[in-house]
């Protein structure tokens, strides 16, 4: 792989995945689209709806059009559009929130997932489930919301959003086995083991790809 393509629907994500393609992809270049209107609307509607779809759909064809090698979505509330898109874009289209799952399913028998959105509560759950059929493993899944902790963020208040999944977190970790992080917004409180977070994970699974 010589050129990443990264669409983000956060544009304050950038930084943290640019950071991470220089410590684990050095050499490859990176082409970012930052399309918040994505998530916007998704949030707005309760679901990914033909517009965003095809929003999307289209931002994929231009990065493969401009000559990238593989597509990473960072939006795991878009996520099911990204598996409906993929088989027909010539190229690898990925979700960010795939190689987080598939790890989850390895660890335990009960994962839990944490999201700020029902509209990513939803699709993660689904992921995890999907790849626990996947990998024949049988898992319970257990889905909780954060209530308060997007809208802390989306006005800036990085300190109480961190704060409220930070207490749900701990309520969840001692009722499963692994949890799961849904959004990247959320990285920054996982330990890697127990707790995982999506942006590492995926930018790893790329790198090994690579090799």
């Amino acid at each position: 792989m010589q050129r990443l393509g990264l669409i983000h629907t956060v544009a304050k994500l950038a930084p943290t995945f640019a950071e991470l393609a220089g410590e684990l992809l050095p050499g490859v270049e990176t082409t970012v689209i930052a399309d918040e209107l994505l998530l916007k609307r998704t949030i707005r509607d309760g679901a990914v709806d033909d517009l965003t779809r095809d929003r999307l759909r289209g931002h994929v064809a231009m990065l493969a059009d401009f000559g990238v090698d593989t597509v990473l979505v960072t939006c795991s509330s878009v996520g099911a559009a990204v598996d409906e898109i993929a088989p027909e874009a010539g190229i690898p289209v990925l979700r960010v929130d795939r190689a987080m799952a598939e790890r989850a399913v390895t660890l335990g028998s009960t994962i839990g997932v944490l999201a700020t959105l029902p509209t990513t509560l939803v699709p993660t759950t689904d992921l995890v489930e999907a790849a626990a059929r996947e990998s024949g493993r049988a898992v319970e899944v257990v889905s909780r919301l954060c209530d308060g902790a997007f809208a802390a963020l989306d006005r800036g208040d990085r300190a109480r959003h961190d704060a409220i999944v930070a207490e749900e977190l701990d309520r969840l970790a001692a009722e499963v086995d692994v949890v799961v992080l849904a959004q990247a917004s959320m990285a920054q409180l996982s330990d890697g083991t127990r707790v995982l977070s999506s942006p590492r994970l995926a930018m790893e699974q790329l790198a090994c790809t690579e090799r």
